[in-house]
């Protein structure tokens, strides 16, 4: 006759009985093993009938009343990434992939759903969750490769300019090099926007807010007197924004044989002297 053992491991039940924390070992009818099961008090409106039908958590812990151990199939919620950083992590994961799919020269339009997800090593079920559809996974894309580039741009339209040409020069330089990074999908960002109405407006509206501090600091320069009264600084904002946008991506969509060197000192020189070319 075999005798049962005692499993070690205590079933938590999240239903009530009269008890207050009794615990019981009950045997399992097909083999015999016993079980040790902590009631929780009794609270008005649960049934009895629930806890003896089994609803319960089981968590690893010693034989009898010992303390709980962790469980070795349960990751514990405090040792989980919080839901930004999941998010964070497996947008960069699509990012990669997207970039990768592009640069063998394939449409972006004919990149499917299903093979970006693969491509990321997510479940197409997942990728929906997080992008409704392509136009909102490009427009999340583009705001993470155009992070940097914009970053640049904007420290020095914040900038005193103290180090004139040579500073704006730096900025062309940390924009260009961020365009190099993701030109795959910012040349398909570009080619999308022209007819893709969603993705068209998110990239006209960037590039109108990036214009309107240009124009708030062209305004300030005039009004202090550092640039010509006959500048118009709203004008000039659509010039220089436009000017930068469509040079670089020409720059990258075929072989022009200009260098990111060339191309950063060429754009800064054009800019400083559009600004202060004609200054006091």
């Amino acid at each position: 006759m075999r005798t049962a053992s005692v499993s070690k491991s205590r079933t938590v039940c999240p239903i009530d009985d009269e008890l207050t924390g009794a615990t019981v070992s009950i045997a399992n009818p097909r083999n015999g093993i016993a079980s040790a099961c902590t009631r929780p008090p009794n609270r008005p409106g649960t049934r009895r009938a629930q806890w003896a039908h089994g609803q319960c958590q089981r968590t690893s812990l010693d034989t009898g009343n010992g303390p709980p151990m962790p469980s070795l199939t349960r990751v514990p919620r405090s040792a989980r990434k919080p839901a930004d950083d999941r998010r964070a992590e497996f947008e960069r994961r699509v990012l990669t992939a997207v970039e990768d799919l592009l640069a063998d020269g394939t449409p972006f339009t004919e990149i499917a759903v299903q093979k970006i997800a693969a491509a990321s090593g997510a479940a197409r079920s997942t990728f929906y969750r997080y992008f409704p559809d392509k136009s909102q996974l490009l427009i999340r894309m583009a705001e993470l490769a155009t992070t940097d580039l914009f970053a640049a741009a904007e420290l020095w339209w914040s900038a005193e300019h103290t180090d004139q040409q040579a500073g704006v020069v730096q900025a062309m330089r940390a924009m260009i090099g961020g365009f190099r990074d993701h030109r795959y999908l910012l040349l398909a960002l570009s080619e999308v926007a022209s007819y893709d109405r969603e993705v068209g407006a998110y990239w006209r509206s960037r590039v109108t807010t990036f214009a309107e501090l240009v124009r708030a600091r062209l305004e300030a320069e005039r009004a202090a007197g550092r640039v010509g009264q006959q500048l118009d600084p709203r004008a000039t904002a659509l010039v220089l924004t436009s000017m930068v946008e469509r040079t670089i991506s020409v720059a990258f969509a075929a072989e022009t044989g200009i260098g990111d060197e060339e191309l950063a000192e060429a754009l800064g020189r054009a800019i400083w002297l559009v600004i202060y070319g004609d200054a006091p």
